[in-house]
């Protein structure tokens, strides 16, 4: 069986039948908030139980407890602000206790919100507390700084949900998940969180914890991410392509994590861990530089942010790994905990050389990624070459 959802509840706040007839309806004659894409992800995944225990979006206490010290006011452990900010103009049209329906950019209804607080917040603070930099160039940081003034809070209901463009079929909800697993009977099941293509380093830690698990959960994030990305699409066809060749179907499965990506190391860590929890993960794998860009983060400092919860209130197993590579003398893959050998024997390719690589049709050595991978990712590179050309 798997673990509890966080906080002990999968929340769900999905109107079906007439009570949704009914919302609707009711939306058409209330205040209209329109949602960004960011925000519409978020909606979605406080509705369908992925932010349990949340039941919508961040009220004051909650939001400082969790930006001050990673948990909500009740004392759960959470690590990233949930928000929706509205801006001055619309916090003088709305008032604390009136309800106010979602839209979306294309003017569909999304759901109904309880206005129950309206307050102001100090964006700065957040920065440097939820991202360890205040730097404008940190993608997550530029993304908080677009946000308004003024966040509201309350509880949310959905009455809609955006179509995904690609694989809908990828698109479950935990308590989906977490039927599959338990038809499957999977008892401890490893979660891999992952922005980019999987090469041969991931591949190597979601074998070794599949060794001391029932099932690998592979759960890519395709939510908004930064323009330089791979986007989701072409990760996707990757990871099929890996999962139909090497490895064993009947202990493998993927889903999509349809959330958007804040780049926050640490703190996303813990996050990304609680929300496969919800998905119904018992462990999760955290590499090196788990959800980093630049260098902002140390190289394990999302392993290291583990050690200050205890393991009864995470509920989830983190299993840490060392940077991971082909060595040549071991002939395998290996680390720097079980490798003895130089540098000079590990096969290492920067990103920017394997973009290069790519960009110019090379496949880059089986020791780094599989033939299969690169080949569509060349088929990537060579569409941006064509539209740039």
């Amino acid at each position: 069986m798997s673990l509890k959802p966080h906080g002990g509840t999968l929340v769900n706040r999905i109107l079906t039948g007439p009570e949704r007839e009914e919302t609707i309806e009711r939306g058409k004659e209330l205040p209209r908030l329109v949602l960004d894409r960011w925000e519409i992800s978020d909606l979605e995944l406080i509705a369908n139980g992925a932010f349990s225990p949340l039941t919508g979006f961040m009220k004051k206490a909650d939001y400082e407890n969790v930006v001050n010290n990673m948990r909500l006011a009740d004392g759960t452990v959470w690590s990233i602000p949930i928000v929706l900010g509205i801006s001055s103009q619309e916090a003088e049209s709305i008032v604390k206790g009136m309800d106010a329906a979602l839209y979306s950019e294309t003017g569909e209804i999304l759901g109904i919100m309880k206005i129950e607080e309206i307050y102001e917040y100090d964006m700065r603070r957040e920065a440097e507390e939820v991202y360890r930099t205040a730097d404008e160039a940190h993608p997550g940081v530029s993304r908080l700084y677009q946000r308004d003034r003024w966040l509201i809070g309350g509880e949310i209901s959905l009455v809609n949900r955006l179509k995904p463009e690609r694989f809908p079929e990828m698109y479950l909800d935990p308590a989906e998940t977490r039927r599959i697993f338990e038809e499957k009977g999977w008892r401890r099941v490893v979660a891999f969180q992952t922005r980019n293509p999987i090469h041969r380093a991931h591949e190597y830690l979601q074998k070794c914890a599949l060794e001391i698990c029932d099932g690998l959960f592979l759960n890519p994030l395709v939510g908004e991410t930064k323009e330089d990305d791979i986007p989701a699409a072409v990760r996707v066809e990757c990871y099929k392509v890996l999962l139909d060749k090497y490895y064993p179907a009947d202990r493998t499965f993927i889903s999509a994590f349809p959330a958007a990506m804040r780049y926050a190391g640490p703190r996303e860590a813990i996050f990304h861990a609680i929300v496969r929890k919800n998905y119904g993960a018992t462990h999760f794998i955290v590499g090196r530089d788990h959800a980093g860009v630049g260098n902002y983060y140390g190289t394990y400092d999302a392993q290291l942010i583990f050690d200050e919860f205890r393991p009864e209130e995470l509920e989830i197993t983190p299993l840490f790994f060392e940077h991971t590579f082909f060595c040549k003398v071991c002939g395998g893959m290996t680390s720097s905990k079980t490798c003895p050998h130089g540098k000079e024997n590990h096969v290492f390719l920067s990103g920017t050389k394997v973009r290069e690589m790519l960009l110019n049709g090379i496949t880059p050595p089986e020791e780094f990624t599989r033939r299969e991978v690169a080949e569509v990712l060349i088929r990537h590179y060579r569409s941006l070459a064509r539209e740039a050309g």
